[in-house]
């Protein structure tokens, strides 16, 4: 049996390598395993939320994604060759980031880098077989791409290895939901039409009756007029019905190589009979024919096991909210995970990984289902209500187990909300403004914010417990509140948008947890108990008996 290590991470897609770049980030050791040789080249998941660059601003990883990405500006819709909606993609202007597309292949590529530099090496042509867990740890069995298998101990596993999942399977975790009936085929192209820059297309053919039998969705990827482009699979590529389905009954995913794979005069008939405007397809890069399932399994973690991304939850890909589900529930569980193994927080803060995130997931699942289905312009939704939430920026924890009592104006940022990003913030030894987003940038842990009129107030109700930052208002009196004269990083809400945004009562303080959601929120004065309390719940048990 080999060195144990802290961490053992089942696939190098987008989910496992945003665990292994969030474990090393906290100092934790994790050995990342794949079983595939190298990256696949296919654009898959394209999508890029808000959210998530808003995760790898945090991390110092949104810069290189924004200088490969591109802008998503909105989506033309078609109905029986008449043009039926266009949705712009404009967000509020507090919100750092835009809709972004990436191929799946690209956003992998920058984060294996990124991990590569903090001494992480994907091992490639690495299976995990096998495992068994005690209370003390896991043990899992891998074999390498020489055939060579060997037992490995570790503190925990977390299977981010697909809708197939090894882990999952190995856990016995249900994975109830059903498939579409209906084969789609993908396409990476080029189209020489002039639709306008940056928009996606979802052009539908409808009977007479209002069943859809005919459909193209393009959504623009890096490069002048190149697509990832789906549509229904023709019948002569469709398959005998069940034989497309894994051995473990799920459908879902790409087809590997065979005889089923579409080619350009395929896609071409499509976009000739659905396309709003004359098109010449060419460059295809990849193509495959996919299945769609929407399941999701009972459970996220069982012990030291956890299941994150396509291994808890698979969707339609309406939406691009797959990937990125799966990296948001690698960075709530990371940081939880690395607290316990350094000791700072006891076992029970790992089973809220699953109070918090399956609720996400199940709603995800939900609503991709139903616009799917019935298409996101029937969504009840205001249109700014539905652009929030497609960014993912209206996830919430409200009512999980880590929030705490809620402080302030109802309809302000509470425990469990995201904490908004916002500008306008100074500092005498910088010429420009900050983000509250530069702020956070490579601090990992928990930070406490806060926000007075008097820097003596605030520079009183600053801890040593947990990493300090204080934002004075904007109506301080310059003369006594210069950021620099105060014993904690200061600095000034000089255009008012950090009380715009966040509406304290007076002054208050703020815990923002690692994955940048609020923790806590509470009165200035009540500092000291509001970080015991909060840190309380889910301490060591002997750390807790001390608070007490």
């Amino acid at each position: 049996m080999t060195d144990a290590t802290d961490v053992l991470i089942a696939g190098a897609g987008p989910v496992g390598l945003s665990a292994a770049a969030e474990l090393r980030r906290h100092g934790v050791r994790c050995r990342l395993v794949d079983r595939l040789p190298a990256r696949l080249p296919y654009a898959k998941a394209v999508g890029i939320q808000p959210r998530t660059l808003e995760i790898w601003d945090r991390m110092g990883l949104a810069r290189p994604v924004l200088e490969a990405a591109s802008v998503l500006r909105g989506q033309l819709i078609y109905v029986n060759g008449r043009e039926q909606a266009r949705i712009d993609l404009t967000l509020p202007p507090e919100v750092p980031y835009e809709f972004a597309a990436l191929p799946q292949y690209e956003t992998e590529r920058l984060l294996e880098e990124y991990v590569a530099g903090l001494g992480t090496i994907i091992e490639r042509g690495t299976e995990l077989l096998s495992f068994t867990q005690d209370d003390d740890g896991v043990t899992a069995r891998l074999r390498t791409a020489s055939g060579a298998e060997s037992e490995f101990r570790t503190g925990y596993l977390i299977g981010c290895d697909g809708a197939h999942s090894t882990v999952r399977k190995g856990l016995g975790l249900s994975y109830e939901g059903a498939a579409f009936a209906e084969e789609y085929m993908l396409g990476d192209v080029e189209a020489d039409w002039d639709l306008p820059h940056g928009y996606g297309l979802r052009s539908l053919h409808r009977t007479a009756d209002g069943a859809t039998d005919d459909v193209l969705v393009c959504i623009p990827l890096p490069g002048a007029g190149r697509y990832r482009m789906s549509m229904l699979v023709p019948p002569e590529l469709s398959a005998q019905p069940g034989s497309d389905v894994g051995d473990d009954g799920v459908a879902h995913g790409l087809e590997g190589d065979g005889d089923r794979t579409p080619e350009l005069h395929h896609l071409q008939a499509v976009v000739d009979r659905l396309a709003p405007k004359p098109a010449l397809l060419s460059r295809l890069r990849w193509s495959s024919v996919f299945r769609i399932s929407h399941r999701i399994v009972d459970r996220y973690a069982d012990g030291r096991v956890f299941v994150a991304g396509d291994a808890a939850h698979i969707h339609p890909p309406t939406g691009a909210q797959g990937m990125n589900t799966g990296i948001q529930d690698a960075c709530n569980l990371a940081w939880k995970l690395a607290l316990v193994l350094k000791g700072e927080a006891g076992p029970a803060l790992l089973a809220t990984y699953d109070a918090e995130r399956r609720p996400v997931g199940e709603e995800v699942v939900g609503r991709t289902v139903r616009h799917a289905t019935q298409g996101i312009e029937t969504d009840p939704d205001d249109p700014r209500t539905l652009l929030l939430r497609e960014a993912q920026l209206l996830i919430d924890y409200r009512n999980g187990p880590l929030a705490t009592a809620p402080h302030g104006p109802p309809d302000a940022p509470q425990p469990g909300d995201r904490a908004p990003d916002c500008p306008g913030l100074t500092t005498p030894a910088a010429a420009y403004p900050w983000r509250l987003l530069d702020i956070l940038r490579d601090r990992p842990d928990h930070v406490l914010l806060l926000y007075a009129t008097d820097p003596a107030e605030a520079a009183k109700a600053a801890t040593p417990d947990i990493r300090t930052i204080v934002v004075l208002a904007r109506e301080s009196t310059p003369t006594l509140s210069a950021p620099d004269t105060l014993p904690v990083p200061a600095y000034r809400d000089t255009a008012a948008q950090f009380a715009r945004l966040y509406r304290p009562d007076g002054p208050t303080g703020f815990i923002i947890r690692p994955d940048g959601y609020l923790a806590a929120r509470f009165p200035l004065a009540a500092t000291t108990t509001a970080v015991s309390d909060y840190t309380t719940t889910w301490s060591p048990p002997e750390t807790a008996q001390q608070h007490d």
